[in-house]
């Protein structure tokens, strides 16, 4: 069976966990905590399997598979039918773009190990911090807000069926909502993402739908 090391709550986990579920496939949790004892993610044990210290990784019979955009599409590429990315060329290509815009544009800035950062290196009170955050977040999502406002987006990020734009969209949309970003100027990423969590794969990828959640 497929062992995703995840925490709860890491965007990049939830995002393979709801790919996991839109392909079909069985696969066991192997809780990494990112906060205790100094982050399990950065010991001896798991770094062997993930240099980077990073989650997730997922474990496919002892092939390791690391960053979550690549493990997704190894996934749809490996495991038929491929749904996660259109057929033609060019939807591919917008699909990715989306994709990319959250997981390498937005999500960075606002990860776990910068807010850390920020905080215990850099003494930022939490209130700018917070701040830091909301900043990040919202200036990706008017600019991705843009985007989807295209013919290309229908129910979902890229026509009617969720792909691997939504597997990004909805981990994003979930942590702007801890950190009280006003959906409500973004409508069509807020239409998107409450469509897609009406899902059962997105429900089951849910951070509190985990055997780790806190």
């Amino acid at each position: 069976m497929l062992e995703l090391y995840s925490y709860f709550r890491s965007s990049a986990a939830y995002r393979v966990r709801i790919a996991l579920g839109l392909k079909g496939l069985d696969y066991r949790v192997v809780p990494v905590h990112l906060l205790r004892h100094g982050g399990e993610q950065l010991g001896e044990d798991y770094r062997r399997r993930n240099p980077e210290g990073l989650v997730p990784a997922l474990d496919e019979g002892g092939r390791i598979l690391t960053q979550s955009l690549a493990i997704m599409e190894y996934l749809d590429e490996t495991h038929a039918p491929a749904t996660l990315l259109p057929a033609d060329a060019a939807g591919r290509a917008r699909v990715r773009a989306l994709a990319l815009h959250i997981a390498c544009d937005i999500h960075p800035l606002n990860n776990l190990r910068v807010l850390r950062w920020l905080a215990h290196e850099l003494k930022v009170e939490s209130s700018a911090r917070d701040d830091w955050y909301r900043h990040w977040v919202e200036l990706g999502f008017r600019s991705l807000e843009a985007q989807l406002r295209s013919p290309g987006t229908g129910r979902c990020c890229h026509g009617d069926e969720p792909g691997l734009a939504d597997c990004c969209l909805v981990p994003q949309v979930y942590n702007a909502r801890r950190y009280d970003v006003d959906l409500s100027v973004y409508p069509t990423i807020a239409r998107i993402a409450a469509y897609c969590e009406s899902l059962p794969a997105f429900q089951a990828a849910r951070p509190d739908a985990q055997p780790d959640a806190e």
